[in-house]
């Protein structure tokens, strides 16, 4: 995979980085920081410029973002109301009431939530998903998102170019801080799933 997205970029250059970007945000497992880490690289051996490299990332990622809002806007509430209300419902333990809750919830803490998200590996793809199904603004959605992927991207395009050669120290020490980060959010989401289901049984 490594060696794949080095030939694409070396390939295409900015126009690479960006469509490399954009399949990152819809087929999570493409590692950006390769992209982003390694594009930074290339700056200091080519005449690829480092904003240039940066604008390229963050259409991208905006690209591939409203890409699975329009998904999420798809899903209608009556489909989610249908759905918990069938059999995956009750083997969830699900009622449709709580559709309601959690479009309530979303509408109160959403914003940050989009803009939280683009720094957590994986769910800085998939919140497009539930921003587009709660119906998020469209303009705030987009503003959130090119804030939130901007300043992801100008971090890593600026460490590839500090670390140049050594680029790739640079991605697995992102690898580290992303195995982190989703162990801490899966503990933190195991406890809620516990909380809400301790109550619902009650």
């Amino acid at each position: 995979m490594q060696n794949f997205i080095i030939e694409i970029m070396n390939q295409f250059g900015y126009l690479g980085v960006g469509l490399l970007i954009a399949f990152e945000n819809i087929f999570p497992p493409i590692p950006s920081e390769v992209i982003l880490t390694f594009g930074g690289f290339m700056t200091t051996c080519s005449k690829m410029n480092v904003w240039l490299v940066i604008l390229s990332a963050t259409i991208g990622s905006v690209t591939g973002a409203l890409f699975l809002y329009s998904i999420g806007r798809l899903i209608s509430q009556e489909y989610l109301l249908k759905l918990f209300s069938g059999k995956i419902g009750r083997a969830l333990h699900l009622k449709p009431t709580d559709i309601s809750l959690a479009g309530r919830w979303f509408a109160q803490r959403g914003n940050m939530t989009v803009f939280l998200c683009r720094f957590i590996p994986i769910l800085r793809s998939l919140i497009s998903i539930p921003a587009g199904t709660a119906k998020m603004n469209l303009g705030v959605f987009l503003v959130l998102t090119t804030l939130g992927t901007a300043i992801w991207n100008t971090v890593l395009v600026w460490l590839g170019v500090i670390a140049g050669e050594s680029w790739g120290s640079v991605v697995n020490y992102i690898g580290t801080y992303s195995i982190i980060t989703l162990a801490v959010f899966g503990f933190f989401a195991a406890v809620l799933a516990i909380i809400f289901y301790n109550k619902r049984f009650k």
